[in-house]
């Protein structure tokens, strides 16, 4: 495996951050801010750098590079596979839109089911993310393998501005796009772990009254009315507080509990709008962290992922949790550096801060949409 990484910002013009080397039909995985991957002239602009790459674009709410963590800019990181093959999948959340309603089960489904599965060993999914329904989508994709291929990814990110998001292969990002990324390889090897750091507090209240990601009612009350109590004056900074209060969730379906971002809030009805869906009868607590606990959670992911391997790892996708990055702030860093300590510094550390993570449990095979973690993918050939 080759790799090139390279980085740039709206001021500046591209700046290699390892060696620049050929590249035969590579990988380009370009993430970055929104802003800057809609200049009409992006796509063009990356195709004259890598002209055989296959090239993979999705706005983040902060790019990691093993150099850095930036939110205005935009980091290449363009692989070469040696020894294995990729297909790269589309699809558009528009074409499975129903009465303004997204089938977001069916175009999960519909994607993974478009790969060759001879010899499919990992899908790695650069998601729109912005109006998506993240928990339908996994489970149609899981749908699609049965339960038993790894996939792992995200949903792209907008800071916390929550506007749009875009993604795209080959072509200038867009709204609404579902990129998935096949891997194909007898040598490949592929490792994943994940960590939040988070814990919950007060007491467990239940799911009275909800409809898919929409959060109407705990304990028979209002929900919003009954979070904003929780938070106090933070209620003031309503939604984008709710990035560092987000919501554990315990269902009678799944054997472990999910943490669940509240990305929106709505003062009509009282409710809140989650990004995964949340089932009634369900038991939900709030959640909070510090940046201590946020750090070691990413160390320890990055230590369970490369316990299970056999090779070290040529390749580490990182993807983060925008609340993550918000309790971190100054320190942002710091979550990555002790991933790269454990992985080691040879190894390519590419990712993206996002609105949505996507991996099993582990132990598992079937992926699941989390919030709030730190989501790690390791890959040698």
């Amino acid at each position: 495996m080759k790799t090139v990484q390279l980085k740039k910002n709206k001021n500046s013009n591209w700046k290699y951050l390892s060696e620049n080397i050929s590249l035969k039909k590579p990988l380009v995985l370009v993430f970055g801010n929104r802003f800057l991957l809609e200049d009409e002239n992006i796509y063009q602009e990356v195709k004259e750098m890598f002209t055989d790459g296959h090239i993979v674009f999705g706005s983040s709410c902060g790019d990691i590079s093993s150099d850095a963590i930036d939110e205005e800019t935009i980091t290449i990181t363009a692989i070469e596979f040696e020894k294995s093959t990729f297909e790269i999948k589309t699809a558009n959340v528009n074409e499975n839109k129903i009465d303004d309603h997204y089938d977001s089960f069916k175009a999960g489904k519909d994607l993974i089911s478009k790969f060759n599965t001879k010899n499919l060993k990992y899908i790695f999914v650069v998601s729109e993310g912005s109006f998506l329904n993240g928990s339908q989508f996994t489970t149609g994709m899981n749908a699609a393998t049965d339960d038993n291929l790894l996939i792992t990814g995200a949903l792209c990110g907008d800071d916390a501005r929550f506007e749009k998001t875009v993604s795209s292969y080959n072509e200038n990002p867009k709204q609404g796009e579902l990129v998935a990324i096949g891997l194909y390889g007898e040598s490949l090897e592929v490792s994943f772990s994940i960590n939040g750091g988070w814990t919950p507090f007060g007491p467990e209240r239940i799911v009275t009254k909800s409809k898919g990601n929409i959060l109407y009612e705990l304990d028979n009350l209002p929900a919003l009315d009954l979070y904003k109590k929780y938070l106090g004056d933070k209620s003031k900074e309503l939604p984008s507080a709710a990035l560092l209060y987000p919501l554990n969730v315990k269902s009678e379906k799944e054997k472990n509990s999910i943490v669940r971002t509240i990305i929106n809030i709505n003062e009509d009805d009282n409710s809140m709008i989650l990004a995964g869906d949340i089932i009634e009868n369900s038991k939900v607590q709030l959640m909070m962290t510090n940046v201590d606990n946020i750090v070691n959670a990413a160390e320890k992911a990055a230590i369970s992922a490369s316990e299970i391997r056999k090779n070290k790892p040529e390749l580490a996708i990182l993807v983060s949790c925008i609340g993550r990055k918000l309790v971190l702030d100054q320190r942002v860093e710091e979550e990555v550096e002790e991933v790269i300590e454990i992985v080691g510094e040879t190894t390519t550390v590419t990712g993206l801060y996002s609105y949505g993570e996507i991996a099993p449990f582990i132990g598992e095979s079937n992926c699941q949409l989390h919030n709030q973690t730190m989501t790690i993918t390791l890959i040698s050939e």
